[in-house]
């Protein structure tokens, strides 16, 4: 399967609006934001995402399908990854394909990224594009109506 970053068009965000708003999407990721559930939100998420130059945003296309988004965000001390791959396509290493493909076109370091401690693919993905746990804490998870543990992980 080739799998490929590209730069972000509008059509892309009808299909991560889809993604965002999967239940199954919002259960795994859990720590969701009002973007993932009101469509005013998530457009004026998105257009303030796309307009800053300190994100890098790019759109993760395999097989010529649009299947989510990965981007790197914050101050060159704080930089955070993140990625969204819908969940008809998860479990064929695309997440992990996109995330290499990202860490290298990011020449920051330290990365750091965070996902809730039961997201074991998640947690996967990023050990293997070399993050290491590097902490642990406790966060809401908007989309389980509770508080969640989540592994802090960082790339040097």
């Amino acid at each position: 399967m080739e799998t490929e970053l590209r730069e972000t068009s509008d059509e892309d965000l009808a299909v991560f609006w889809e993604q965002l708003t999967h239940p199954a999407l919002r259960q795994m990721a859990a720590i969701t934001r009002k973007y993932h559930y009101d469509r005013g939100h998530f457009d004026a998420h998105w257009a303030k995402v796309r307009t800053d130059p300190a994100v890098l945003l790019r759109t993760v296309v395999a097989d010529g399908v649009v299947v989510g988004h990965a981007a790197v965000f914050g101050p060159p001390e704080e930089r955070e990854v993140t990625y969204v791959i819908g969940p008809e396509h998860w479990g064929r290493g695309i997440a992990t394909r996109a995330l290499a493909e990202l860490i290298r076109l990011e020449g920051t370091r330290p990365l750091h990224a965070g996902a809730v401690s039961d997201n074991a693919g998640s947690i996967r993905v990023l050990e293997k594009c070399g993050f290491t746990v590097t902490g642990r804490t406790r966060d809401f998870a908007r989309a389980r109506g509770a508080e969640v543990d989540v592994v802090l992980l960082t790339l040097n």
